[in-house]
């Protein structure tokens, strides 16, 4: 418990160095970019006069290093900063991103995971067949297809032709739960790679399982087929599939930009393309803390899960 408990502190200290590096990273690359919030606000043709007194008005004539320790001071007290273009607190910003993220992550995962286990054990089961090469063959094929493409072909097909569903979020308002019909194209985009990915690891995992020498071993002592095959392989299939999984999930909160920006969900993508687009540092700052936690709390909970799952593999060693 000691030996979980130290790797577990260090995990959390590693994520807290990742975080601060990727603030600092987009802190450095936002003002790397040209032009800045004043350019944007000062408007098409801007005077070198107004640009310096919105500069000024906004604090962007200090020296960015004392910048970026009042935003990093206030972030300690739980101040988040505020909004250089519209004054609004970047707080504000991530609540309204926040939920239509969420609606979408929560659905894909709800889907994905019977969706990607389910095809991952009956491929393993009919290892060599015509069903195994038919799994492998579509999740290979539906895997290539970038989320753009497969997004407009939904679009054209589904929306636009066939007239069965909304081809953008324009118009329902905040609350996607409400219009279902809404989340049905969105979702297969982001369900179509993701399913692919997990179904080929739990495929390999179950194989890898089943030829191993404990499932000979329990076979031996007339344990039935379908406990070894669910009671012993899958969990152990399923330890690589639990960090595929993270990865998804941390993909899905951290703002499907593509997904986001095609069917104008306003989404974190979209409160970040926003943000850069206006050069509204504070905000894609605020983003940046929110993506990273959420990558440090995913990628820890899929460890404990892994280790939980198949200890043998050492994880929280």
């Amino acid at each position: 418990m000691n030996g979980l408990r130290s790797w577990i502190a260090r995990r959390l200290l590693v994520g807290a160095l990742q975080t601060a590096a990727v603030v600092l990273l987009v802190f450095a690359l936002t003002e790397a970019l040209p032009g800045d919030a004043a350019v944007a606000f000062a408007g098409d043709q801007p005077d070198p006069q107004r640009i310096a007194a919105v500069r000024e008005a906004m604090g962007l004539d200090r020296p960015a290093h004392e910048r970026l320790a009042d935003w990093v001071w206030g972030l300690l007290h739980g101040d988040f900063g505020t909004s250089l273009t519209s004054g609004r607190p970047v707080a504000g910003f991530l609540a309204d991103g926040f939920a239509p993220t969420l609606v979408l992550t929560a659905v894909t995962v709800l889907l994905l995971v019977p969706a990607g286990v389910g095809l991952g054990v009956l491929a393993a089961r009919h290892e060599g067949r015509f069903t195994d090469r038919l799994i492998s063959s579509a999740t290979l094929g539906v895997y290539a297809v970038p989320e753009f493409a497969l997004g407009v072909l939904l679009v054209s097909v589904f929306a636009l032709r066939l007239d069965w569903f909304p081809p953008t979020a324009v118009g329902y308002g905040p609350g996607l739960l409400g219009h279902p019909a809404v989340l049905v194209l969105p979702v297969l985009v982001l369900l179509a790679r993701p399913v692919c990915s997990l179904a080929r690891l739990v495929r390999a995992g179950m194989i890898e399982a089943l030829a191993a020498p404990y499932t000979a071993h329990a076979e031996r002592y007339g344990i039935p087929g379908a406990r070894i095959r669910y009671g012993h392989a899958l969990p152990n299939a399923l330890a690589p599939a639990t960090q595929q999984l993270a990865r998804t999930i941390d993909w899905l909160l951290c703002g499907v930009i593509v997904v986001e920006a095609l069917y104008v969900i306003p989404g974190l993508g979209t409160v970040l393309m926003n943000a850069v687009a206006d050069r509204d540092i504070p905000v894609v700052q605020g983003l940046a803390v929110v993506f990273g936690l959420a990558t440090v709390v995913v990628n820890l909970g899929a460890d404990l899960v892994t280790h939980r799952l198949a200890p043998r593999s050492g994880v929280a060693a």
